[in-house]
């Protein structure tokens, strides 16, 4: 049985106040309980394209539908933000207010739910993210950028959409800190069946975490597939200057060999090694 389509992108137009075409004819669904990586180079239309995912743009031209929601139409903002949630790459360009709690209570607060209800999701939604109690009252700002990042999260969360978009989730965080915050989103994913959607520029994370992805390049799509698929296939996304992990450079190295292109782990390499040297 395949899965409900939770947004529908039809020839989808933005053209920015100076004329810049950001993005040309995309046209793409996302469905229900995916993991979807964004890639291309600076420039190529992800964060553009993610924004008109949940409404923050209109399209100049065709439509983005969220369900039955039109993005086009006025209104509907707060509709759409109980189903697409985005967190901006720097935390601190969403959080505006005073405690933790006020910033997790916000949205649901902002939609007219009762008190009981609010704060039965900020509870929700704080104890999803790993956030203490302790730190309700403390000003967002005080805390470490993982910490903000996941107040912003919460706060998404709280409002509790089927689909969370997030741009450059790794962006001036050290390995530990990238590792927890994927292992986190991955979570949202397996555990609670949320669509993840990620815009990174960090190959090897796409590689490990999203199962499906976006090559986008001057506003077009130029590649839709699975991650094996994408990175599977360089001359692809040599016309965006993007470059598959390390590993599968290796094994595109050793085709000649008989290593399959589309390795994405050590692994998977070391199997392949093993396969091809005893063959």
């Amino acid at each position: 049985m395949s899965s409900e389509t939770l947004i529908r992108a039809s020839d989808l137009v933005l053209e920015y106040p100076d004329g810049t075409r950001a993005l040309d004819g995309v046209q793409f669904e996302v469905r229900e309980n995916e993991f979807i990586a964004l890639i291309g180079q600076n420039g190529s239309g992800k964060t553009t394209l993610s924004k008109c995912l949940n409404g923050i743009l209109r399209p100049t031209e065709g439509s983005v539908r969220i369900g039955d929601l039109d993005t086009r139409e006025r209104g509907t903002t707060k509709k759409i933000v109980t189903k697409v949630g985005y967190v901006f790459q720097n935390p601190d360009h969403q959080l505006f207010n005073n405690t933790v709690h006020k910033e997790i209570a916000y949205g649901p607060r902002n939609i007219g739910l009762s008190g009981d209800e609010v704060e039965r999701r900020v509870r929700e939604a704080a104890k999803v993210c790993g956030l203490k109690e302790e730190l309700f009252g403390e000003h967002p700002f005080f805390l470490t950028k993982g910490l903000r990042q996941r107040v912003s999260i919460a706060s998404i969360l709280a409002m509790r959409p089927r689909v969370i978009i997030v741009d450059e989730p790794t962006t001036g965080q050290d390995r530990r800190q990238s590792v927890e915050v994927m292992n986190f989103l991955r979570d949202l994913w397996e555990k609670d069946g949320h669509t993840v959607i990620i815009i990174t520029h960090e190959m090897p994370i796409v590689s490990e975490y999203a199962r499906r992805c976006l090559v986008l390049s001057r506003g077009r799509v130029l590649m839709d597939g699975s991650t094996r698929e994408v990175f599977g296939s360089p001359e692809v996304l040599a016309q965006t200057f993007v470059k598959p992990p390390q590993i599968t450079r290796l094994a595109q190295a050793l085709g000649g060999y008989g290593v399959r292109r589309d390795v994405l782990t050590i692994e998977e390499m070391m199997a392949e090694y093993r396969r091809v040297t005893s063959s």
